[in-house]
């Protein structure tokens, strides 16, 4: 089975810009989602991962909350991207290499994981530096 190309697209506007999918779904929850929180990953968390599945570790790490609007990520053609660069604290300290990122729905905890994906090239963090996702980053539903 597979999706069609319209839904995808309108799943992906659902999820990352709270637009209403007619008829079908709405963003009217008692208290919808405003962000969603990018994260780090020394490997990659899995379908059966939660967002501190491999989470990144250096000392100063947090997510990064995106807001759940077009300001927030860019839907285009069954893909999204982040709408600007991503930047994660700098480093203080500790290391590890950042090779993949996530997409869920908590700032610190297990949280729901909604998306992950490859960061390419991998990003060695530690003391000084400030790991980013660029706008070239993306997810697609396919």
């Amino acid at each position: 089975m597979s999706k069609g190309n319209t839904y995808e697209n309108d799943l992906l506007k659902l999820i990352f810009n709270a637009t209403a999918i007619a008829n079908i779904a709405d963003n009217a929850g008692t208290s919808p989602l405003t962000n969603l929180y990018v994260s780090l990953h020394t490997a990659d968390p899995g379908e059966a991962g939660d967002q501190t599945t491999n989470e990144i570790a250096y000392t100063s790490y947090a997510r990064v909350a995106v807001a759940r609007s077009g300001s927030g990520w860019t839907v285009s053609g069954n893909s999204v991207s982040p709408a600007a660069t991503i930047s994660f604290p700098a480093g203080t300290g500790g290391a590890g290499t950042a090779t993949h990122f996530g997409v869920g729905t908590a700032s610190s905890g297990a949280g729901k994981l909604l998306y992950s994906g490859t960061v390419t090239p991998n990003i060695v963090c530690g003391s000084g530096v400030t790991p980013e996702l660029t706008t070239a980053t993306a997810v697609t539903e396919d």
